[in-house]
């Protein structure tokens, strides 16, 4: 046995672990929710209750932190935004239910209101990278929507005089708008309204009814 004047050594616990996507969806909320300027690390580090080093050595710092957040985001949110797109049967279908369930995802009840992506402004605070990672994020709304208006027209859903990129222009902006009326307080039902109402100019639009 050890004499009184040993001493024992420590003992050396496994390091603590952490759970990396329960760790990522916290910052992106917080990202979400304050965007990139103004969320400092110690507020990261106290959402995903790690400690600064383990965020570094985790994530790579800030930056690539929110760049994996942004991801997260779109892996996590756009299921519920797109999945009922491709499956429409017609482009007026498929737009229609884009905007719908923009509307329910753009407003859910305890998770920061609006869309990260279209609110995020890092790339307006001198973020280059940033910049041009939102900006091409941003373009994927408008590039699937144009996309299914070609393939409309293809089919012969939609006429050959049909141009879809002002079309898509045009939807992609309404969802855009949602996005910030949502942040300043519009709910689910003030924007399906304004979705629906989106959904009325198809015929001016498209000249086809439906």
């Amino acid at each position: 046995m050890p004499t009184t004047t040993e001493k024992r050594a420590p003992k050396r616990g496994r390091p603590r672990e952490f759970d990396r996507e329960a760790a990522l969806c916290a910052a992106m909320e917080l990202f979400w929710r304050k965007g990139f300027t103004a969320t400092s690390i110690a507020e990261l580090c106290a959402a995903m209750g790690i400690n600064s080093p383990s965020l570094y050595a985790a994530f790579g710092g800030k930056q690539a932190l929110y760049e994996a957040a942004i991801r997260q985001y779109q892996e996590t949110y756009g299921s519920l935004v797109w999945g009922g797109f491709a499956a429409a049967p017609t482009a007026h279908d498929a737009i229609e239910d884009l905007l719908l369930s923009s509307a329910d995802v753009l407003t859910r009840r305890g998770k920061p209101l609006g869309c990260m992506v279209t609110l995020a402004s890092a790339g307006d605070e001198g973020h280059a990278e940033l910049k041009a990672l939102i900006v091409a994020k941003r373009a994927y709304t408008l590039q699937h929507i144009r996309e299914r208006l070609e393939s409309a027209i293809a089919k012969g859903e939609l006429s050959p005089s049909v141009e879809p990129l002002p079309i898509a222009r045009f939807y992609a902006g309404v969802q855009q708008a949602m996005s910030i009326q949502a942040r300043d307080g519009a709910t689910r039902e003030d924007l399906r309204a304004t979705a629906r109402l989106a959904m009325k100019a198809w015929q001016a639009l498209t000249g086809a009814n439906q």
